[in-house]
């Protein structure tokens, strides 16, 4: 990737985590108002693409989907959300590294906010995905329902099947319900503009232990106005702090 082209995918994931709302048009505008960069908006449509990134009235999903595997309804509608392990989620990021990027997925405990688990990739590819998958099963038990949008890594029959295994509901984003994981929207803002846009890190193996440290700090000791100002801890087991531990 050349560094002009890599420079480019930066701003607009910088522009599109402050507003996911913005298509192609605007952020090229964007670019150029605030960095001076001319990127037309193909261009920008293109890198767009690359970053598996759409305006969030289209709903946005950086994997694709894979036309060939089984869609699962939305099922949380109206649900009342009152305690741990009734509701997971996750969802996949562009991370950046000062050469070339990764791939970021989180599960989270929607009642706490606790990220159970999270990987990095190069790729995006299924296997990464459940490999968070199992480490938060194996961690922390089995959820009444898992909900994620319709990316190929979702639906792919090794990720579903190990939901189905342990009978656990599984819900899936629509076209056009772009907020039915913003619980999982909210902590990608929080890590980016927390962590990884301060960090500027280099490399895979610095991001790694970089966002370890983050995840401990945002599960352990980062108060949320949301959860009456408690951290997600608190809220998940339910007493007060345990031992820190690493994410």
């Amino acid at each position: 990737m050349r560094d002009s082209d890599k420079t480019i995918l930066d701003r607009i994931d910088e522009i599109y985590t402050e507003c996911p709302f913005y298509g192609a048009r605007k952020i090229s505008k964007e670019l150029y108002r605030r960095y001076g960069i001319k990127a037309g908006r193909k261009k920008v449509g293109s890198m767009m693409k690359k970053l598996g990134i759409e305006a969030i009235c289209l709903k946005k999903k950086l994997s694709r989907p894979n036309k060939e595997h089984v869609k699962y309804p939305y099922l949380l509608t109206g649900l009342k959300i009152d305690h741990r392990n009734m509701v997971w989620s996750a969802d996949i990021t562009y991370i950046r590294l000062s050469r070339g990027y990764a791939y970021l997925v989180a599960i989270i405990d929607w009642h706490s906010r606790y990220v159970l688990a999270w990987r990095l990739s190069y790729s995006l590819d299924t296997s990464f995905c459940t490999a968070a998958l199992n480490e938060a099963l194996d961690k922390y038990g089995v959820p009444e329902y898992f909900n994620t949008d319709q990316g190929s890594q979702f639906t792919d029959k090794t990720f579903v099947g190990i939901l189905e295994e342990k009978k656990i509901k599984i819900s899936m984003d629509g076209k056009g319900r772009a907020l039915d994981n913003i619980f999982v929207e909210r902590l990608w803002r929080s890590v980016k503009y927390e962590d990884v846009y301060l960090r500027k890190y280099q490399t895979m193996f610095e991001c790694e232990a970089g966002l370890k440290k983050y995840f401990a700090f945002y599960n352990y000791d980062r108060i949320h106005q949301s959860l009456d100002y408690k951290v997600p801890a608190d809220i998940y087991f339910s007493k007060k702090k345990e031992k820190r531990k690493a994410a």
